[in-house]
């Protein structure tokens, strides 16, 4: 159930109803889910489309009429549950689009469209568009041309090398942050179910992360003893650590 406003035919469809005016708090219900939307005919998505296009216009003169007032909008999440509601059916009649051209046609019947290489040489996808004026006879197309920078083939070059360079660090460091992550849980809640703590990693192979279990599950936290043969992940974490063990024991 979504909040509704009711039916005026006037300027006032653009408010919320006047109890609710001044309120800190208005009860509504959750967005549409998916699921709920397949079951309804296209007569009744047509219907409800519209319905939620009038809230989403309603909400957003309220919240626009609550700023100049200097005064706070009641429930702003309702408008992006109105928004995720609006995307649910959107996809839910792209879906059926699909499956009528693929049954009539054998194509999806969307829109198609070409990749090309922008000036940086990364691929890209565009959709086909339709222009009133061909672009030969299109003066602004030409000037927007213009505006997009260019590039040689070594700056391409020298480009895809640097940007390799930093999806090898970041996928690194995501690696590490993995590691340190499952590190840190395991150490503060022993307990912790596993396979839902392997969902959290996903980028660790099961037996790298079966070893980060055994490590931590060896060492003793409480009396803060750190066998030597163990090398943690967080190499931060394990200066520190080092550094209180030989406090602690002098060597």
């Amino acid at each position: 159930m979504i909040q509704m406003t009711g039916v005026r035919s006037d300027l006032m469809e653009f408010f919320d109803t006047k109890k609710h005016w001044g309120e800190r708090d208005v009860k509504v219900g959750r967005a549409w889910k998916i699921d709920e939307l397949r079951l309804k005919s296209n007569e009744d998505l047509h219907k409800l489309w519209y319905v939620l296009l009038k809230e989403k216009n309603m909400l957003l003169t309220m919240e626009h009429d609550a700023k100049e007032e200097c005064r706070p909008f009641a429930n702003p999440e309702r408008i992006d549950k109105v928004e995720e509601s609006m995307n649910h059916l959107e996809e839910v009649v792209k879906e059926r689009n699909r499956a009528y051209f693929l049954l009539e046609t054998g194509t999806s019947g969307e829109r198609t469209g070409e990749e090309f290489e922008n000036w940086l040489g990364l691929p890209e996808y565009r959709q086909h568009e339709e222009y009133p004026v061909p672009k030969e006879q299109n003066k602004e197309w030409y000037k927007a041309q213009e505006e997009i920078p260019t590039s040689s083939d070594y700056e391409k070059k020298k480009f895809y090398s640097m940007l390799r360079v930093k999806q090898r660090k970041d996928a690194r460091k995501g690696i590490s942050a993995q590691r340190a992550s499952v590190h840190e849980t395991l150490k503060n809640f022993p307990d912790t179910d596993l396979e839902t703590l392997r969902e959290t990693a996903p980028d660790l192979t099961p037996v790298e992360f079966d070893k980060i279990v055994e490590r931590v599950r060896s060492t003793n936290w409480e009396n803060n003893e750190i066998p030597r043969e163990i090398k943690m992940w967080n190499g931060q974490f394990v200066r520190r650590r080092q550094m209180t063990w030989k406090k602690k024991y002098g060597h």
